[in-house]
């Protein structure tokens, strides 16, 4: 199922780079979360059903996955309990969990109080961690 998932999640991020190339510059850097957290701000104006804010979710997500997969490795698994994508990074010597479709959702009804790029640094700080100390976190 994880090779499913990879594709599902990599198909998906190409997806969201591709109908928002025209919003900014998506090359999966860390840098570009700021863009796509402007979008993120953008929908927070909108009420949206919940359809359309899975899609969005998922779709934003992705691509935080991918940023963080293709900067710091790791490895997707379908969290029952929450029934999404998590990523793990760092195993066997550590261990840092993302959940980012959770996050976008926040982001989106929450508004800034669940801003991109500070979750991001969480994880990239985590994953610091983790390199040096051997480490064990969910970021959320």
């Amino acid at each position: 199922m994880e090779r499913s998932l990879k594709n599902d999640v990599i198909t998906t991020a190409e997806s969201f780079t591709n109908n928002f190339s025209h919003r900014g510059n998506f090359d999966y850097s860390v840098e570009s979360l700021q863009e796509l957290d402007d979008i993120l701000e953008e929908l927070s104006d909108y009420e949206l059903d919940e359809d359309t804010l899975y899609s969005a979710s998922s779709m934003a997500g992705s691509y935080i996955f991918e940023v963080a997969r293709r900067n710091y490795g790791g490895e997707y698994y379908w969290g029952k309990e929450r029934e999404q994508p998590v990523l793990v990074t760092g195993q066997p010597n550590f261990s840092v969990s993302i959940y980012a479709f959770e996050k976008v959702k926040g982001r989106i009804v929450n508004g800034e109080e669940d801003n991109i790029p500070f979750y991001f640094k969480g994880y990239i700080e985590a994953v610091e961690k983790g390199r040096k100390a051997g480490y064990n976190a969910t970021i959320v």
